[in-house]
């Protein structure tokens, strides 16, 4: 993706269900679980680059010591940095001390995060300052360990000012107003609840406090904690937790907007953000892994049960679209078949672009994650190139044979045009800064393309402020001096905010906004704009769930072609002299290349909860009103 959006936190979780000892025994690693959360993790370092988080919890721990362990990190390097800080502890061990670390009680009483539970966290941060206090995994602590919770998620609420005020309303004093402090706490409350239930019901039966506490470890309702604290969640969300005594939770969101895969044998528990990196560090096939439903709960008890419970009603499966185009690694056998696909569906509009001339057109693509929907649209070229051929043979197009076989003997020339500089970075988010060293984190391959001849096609994930294209890329294969740059997006146009994960929620940062709002402009009709201003603000007094998505008439009256000429002369910077080009992927494509995937939010509107709708609202009032902040 051409363009700096910030996206996807991923989450981690292991249970061990055997005694550590069992693990040294057996793999001859007495940091067995420690060593397979580090290789979870790194697995998913792509969705984590502005921080790390790593908690653990030991059963049955003497009162006096600790049970539970943190470690977060906002270094650069954040995995390594957690866990270089929790095996420095065993390195330039005397003789004395390595004797006794084969003594697991001794090395779980004795060395920090040698736990049965495990939970990892990767921050991708969408919003605050990239600072340890926004690092997860967030604690709530208390002496009594059945009302401690630990939490990790991958998630964004629409309806943070709500939930903070029934947290108020219970009499609660949150420190902050923030989504993963009132899931905290939401969350925190009914175990709260449910620990003084439990203590009421057993304090009759004469138990004292401490035999009352083993019983209330034992009888916690998990899943009934998070029916209650979830009621009201209104957003995209994968989150994981633990209790301090032992039990363990992860939950999804009811339309499988974020997602969540889990593997269970007799050794272990593992849940992740992405089935690959399960798959990776346990060395298990692909149907092992489980998705965790869509409004439900893998629950683990202490004692080593496990059960996927419904918490929320599923609702009609949204799962987030772009997991598939963009942020999950593409070495997911699905999303690898998937990502072909959305390129080999963009082939028809492709050649018809550059009229079936592969002699005078170059193929490539920008940046490295496009490479797979890059192979799918080659291959797709190469087959439709023969077809087209074989067909103009047939209508006396092509007179002989002779031309046939010439015409077949064409190859498209595929080259690697852009070459990223691995020595340089693009974490730079400010806009001037970043746009300038793009022109240097990119090598462009010299002597290729035909001066003036070539059109020159570069596929990219998905277009979605035009910016870098503008400031950058374009001024860069324009030096290459083609006829005619030709961008293609594996996406469609990203036209409405995201308020569910990925940071996109100012609507005049989209390319496709800017294109409609110059369409107004041409029929002379921004009259239209105020108009629908008013009915947007009006339309936000409503109650939450009554609320529309009023902003789909700024698109309305034009077609997906029109505005993708628009957003082809918004981004072609005047100074550069190729024509430009920018073809997107079509909404029906999408849906076909990714089926089991159908959220779509960003492209349609169609927004799977009321929260989405008001904050669409909220981006095109914000716009108006010349106000440069979030909708949410």
């Amino acid at each position: 993706m051409s363009d700096q959006i910030k996206h996807e936190c991923g989450i981690a979780l292991i249970r061990l269900l055997k005694p550590l000892s069992y693990y040294k025994e057996k793999y001859g690693d007495l940091h067995y679980g420690l060593s397979k959360m580090y290789l979870l993790m790194e697995k998913q370092h792509n969705r984590g680059q502005d921080g790390a988080g790593l908690a653990t919890i030991k059963f049955d721990t003497a009162p006096g010591s600790s049970y539970f362990d943190r470690e977060r990190s906002i270094h650069k390097q954040a995995i390594k940095d957690i866990f270089e800080k929790v095996f420095k502890p065993f390195s330039d061990l005397s003789d004395k001390e390595k004797e006794r670390i084969q003594d697991m009680d001794y090395v779980k009483n004795n060395y920090r995060f040698m736990g049965e539970l495990l939970l990892g966290h990767l921050r991708y941060g969408t919003h605050g300052g990239n600072d340890m206090s926004n690092c997860h995994p967030r604690i709530r602590a208390n002496n009594w360990k059945t009302r401690t919770l630990i939490v990790v998620g991958n998630f964004n609420m629409t309806n943070v000012d709500e939930l903070f005020d029934k947290l108020v309303d219970l009499g609660q004093f949150p420190r902050e107003m923030s989504d993963t402090m009132t899931v905290l706490e939401k969350i925190g409350h009914f175990l709260d609840m449910e620990n003084q239930r439990l203590f009421k019901q057993l304090k009759p039966r004469g138990l004292n406090n401490m035999e009352i506490t083993p019983v209330i470890e034992e009888q916690i309702n998990v899943a009934q904690i998070l029916k209650h604290a979830a009621e009201d969640f209104d957003g995209g969300y994968a989150m994981a937790g633990m209790m301090g005594h032992g039990d363990a939770f992860v939950m999804r969101d009811p339309s499988g907007i974020r997602p969540a895969y889990y593997y269970k044998d007799d050794e272990v528990v593992v849940v992740a953000s992405e089935r690959p990196a399960i798959q990776t560090a346990f060395n298990v096939h692909r149907s092992k892994v489980h998705e965790v439903q869509p409004g439900h709960a893998l629950i683990i008890k202490k004692n080593g049960s496990v059960g996927e419970v419904e918490c929320r009603k599923p609702l009609e499966r949204k799962a987030c679209s772009f997991e598939r185009i963009y942020f999950s690694r593409g070495s997911d056998f699905e999303i690898y078949r998937e990502r072909k696909m959305l390129g080999k569906l963009l082939v028809p509009a492709v050649l018809n672009a550059v009229n079936y001339d592969l002699e005078n057109t170059v193929f490539s693509y920008i940046p490295n994650t496009a490479e797979v929907a890059f192979l799918g649209m080659t291959e797709e070229i190469q087959k439709l190139h023969i077809q087209h051929n074989l067909e103009a043979r047939k209508k006396g197009e092509i007179k002989t044979d002779e031309e046939l076989h010439h015409q077949l003997s064409i190859m498209p020339r595929i080259e690697k045009i852009a070459i990223k500089d691995v020595k340089m970075r693009t974490f730079i988010t400010e806009d001037t800064s970043r746009n300038d060293l793009v022109h240097h984190v990119y090598d462009v391959t010299y002597g290729i393309v035909k001066n003036d001849r070539d059109t020159l096609v570069v596929l990219d994930d998905s277009i979605v402020r035009g910016t870098t294209l503008k400031e950058s890329i374009l001024t860069m294969l324009d030096r290459l001096q083609p006829k005619k740059i030709i961008v293609v997006s594996s996406a469609p146009q990203i036209r409405y905010p995201d308020c569910y994960g990925i940071d996109m929620s100012k609507m005049g940062n989209f390319v496709a906004f800017q294109a409609a709002v110059k369409l107004w402009k041409e029929k002379d009709d921004l009259a239209f704009l105020e108009d629908l201003y008013k009915e947007c603000k009006e339309e936000r007094l409503k109650p939450l769930k009554e609320m529309q998505n009023l902003v789909k008439q700024v698109y309305e009256p034009f077609t997906a072609e029109q505005i993708s000429e628009r957003i082809a002369e918004i981004v072609r910077p005047h100074h550069i002299f190729s024509d430009v080009q920018v073809i997107y992927q079509t909404i029906e494509n999408l849906h076909t290349a990714c089926p089991k995937n159908l959220g779509d939010w960003y492209f349609t509107g169609n927004y799977p909860t009321p929260g989405g709708n008001r904050v669409s609202l909220n981006a095109f009032i914000n716009y108006m009103e010349g106000k440069n902040v979030r909708a949410y």
